[in-house]
């Protein structure tokens, strides 16, 4: 079996193009030597119907098999990340090719590299499948809903081993560049086959790579070189626009670099973009402004849940002037019958997520206004779902979220499946402890529908979902979409002149 499975996976490597076909014996050869074996013989065997998945099973079965490796997904990630090195070009070779191909359009070299990305196992298409996604139309346009299933569950062995695990600070974070061609340890995934496209942005050394769990087409990440925090100033929005005159074809956004409306890493200063155009993207300017000073730029509130100022022009250097305008005043705006509080106690609050694109000849950037001030009745933050809401989400929302894709916990899956159950059979939900939590929010919307059948249980429990992540949008919003918060946003708009 090792041999059968080493020749599918060389020729898997032949057949995508990571492998040339000149390299078929070293290739053969480096994969023997993981395995520990001095033999090898050309057992035949299928090379037309080749699935990289059950390959690579067959592999790690048969390193188990061995005593090489401990049988836990872990382990097993670990291992295979190895086996696909073995199948790759050096990160210089691969970094050559995609010169070589934006020289005939920066879509092309990104296509190159998101499938090169994908055949080499660093992106798997075949967990990123299992998750579910639709669509959800609202008053603000349609949302995108993700159940994520793609992120393996930590088993209870590689938990342990981590606890005993040496500490290590190297790399220091997932995002650092060191992750390159890093082994990996039971506390830190296997980068073997990560392979990083150097950038340069406002002058500095920047990493271009593709998140192993896609959310959506071609997302990506593009990380500082240097190992430093998120922080939102003038140069965050010069590099969103260096990234975009290099890639016009893709949008590039910033988490807030505070905690709550942050990201999951504020600890390394990066983006998230990719060739993806999400619900927000699309949504209407509702009120235009002028900003004096800057009449040549484009400018007003955008009709979506959470409260956001867009630009647009053609000079991306006026463009940033403008939006560290105002950011600057943001930073420091407080409207107490808005409650809008700059800072408390010396904590600031105020900050912002920005998202630039190109669309047409004119350069957009979205301004999304961010406050992380918590009360007693909110602990985990004002703008933040709110408890009644946590059932769907309790995570914090950050860019992704921001622009209109709800990113769900894997265990909203079974629960979902339960409540379809539950409610065909009648059952009571409050009996279930899976089930409590989502009790008041089925007993509010059930009644709306006059006939619940097996056919359209899950599609009525996805619709419910959706305006349940529309709540939370508007929950995370400054400014509430109402004639109310409407005008509380407009007084501050009135101070940028």
């Amino acid at each position: 079996m090792l041999f059968e499975g080493i020749k599918k996976l060389v020729q898997y490597g032949i057949d995508t193009g990571l492998t040339p076909r000149s390299e078929k014996i070293y290739t053969t050869n480096q994969l023997l030597s993981l395995f520990q074996e001095e033999n090898y013989e050309d057992v035949p065997c299928d090379l037309v119907h080749l699935e990289l998945e059950e390959i690579l099973t067959c592999l790690l079965d048969e390193a188990v098999s061995r005593g090489i490796i401990e049988d836990t997904s872990t382990y097993r990630d670990l291992f295979d990340a190895k086996l696909m090195n073995c199948l790759l070009p050096r990160p210089a070779q691969i970094q050559q090719e995609f010169q070589t191909r934006y020289q005939q359009s920066p879509l092309t070299a990104t296509e190159y590299y998101y499938k090169l990305s994908q055949d080499s196992d660093y992106i798997r298409r075949y967990r990123i499948k299992k998750d579910q996604k639709w669509k959800v139309n609202t008053e603000y346009g349609s949302l995108d809903i993700t159940i994520n299933l793609s992120k393996p569950e930590k088993d209870p062995k590689a938990i342990a081993a981590a606890g005993k695990a040496k500490s290590s600070t190297y790399p220091k974070c997932l995002l650092c560049m060191e992750n390159e061609g890093y082994a990996g340890r039971v506390n830190h995934p296997a980068r073997d086959n990560h392979r990083i496209i150097p950038l340069t942005l406002d002058g500095r050394e920047w990493g271009f790579q593709y998140s192993p769990y896609v959310y959506y087409n071609e997302h990506c990440i593009v990380f500082n070189g240097e190992h430093v925090p998120m922080k939102i100033d003038r140069h965050t929005f010069t590099r969103l626009f260096d990234f975009i005159k290099l890639f016009p074809h893709y949008f590039l956004g910033s988490n807030a670099d505070l905690p709550i409306v942050g990201g999951s890493i504020l600890s390394h200063d990066h983006f998230q973009g990719g060739h993806y155009t999400f619900a927000m993207a699309k949504a209407p300017i509702v009120r235009p402004f002028t900003v004096v000073g800057y009449e040549e730029i484009e400018a007003g509130i955008v009709k979506w849940p959470l409260s956001v100022i867009r630009l647009r022009g053609i000079d991306t250097d006026r463009l940033t002037s403008l939006a560290d305008h105002i950011l600057k005043n943001w930073r420091g705006y407080t409207d107490e019958t808005a409650f809008i509080f700059a800072e408390t106690d010396g904590v600031p609050h105020n900050t912002i997520t920005p998202i630039a694109r190109k669309n047409g000849e004119l350069y957009e950037l979205d301004l999304v206004l961010r406050n992380n001030i918590t009360t007693d009745e909110h602990p985990l933050g004002v703008f933040h779902p709110h408890e009644a809401l946590h059932h769907i989400k309790k995570e914090n929302i950050g860019l992704i979220e921001v622009m209109g894709l709800a990113v769900l916990p894997s265990r909203l899956k079974h629960e979902m499946d339960l409540l379809a159950k539950y409610i065909l059979e009648c059952k009571d939900l409050r009996s279930n402890p899976d089930l409590l939590k989502h009790a008041d929010w089925v007993e509010e919307f059930l009644p709306s529908y006059p006939t619940v059948t097996e056919e359209n249980v899950q599609q009525i429990l996805q619709q419910e979902i959706g305006k349940v992540f529309c709540r939370v949008l508007e929950d995370a919003g400054v400014y509430k979409y109402t004639p109310e918060g409407t005008e509380a946003f407009l007084r501050f708009i009135r101070t940028l002149s």
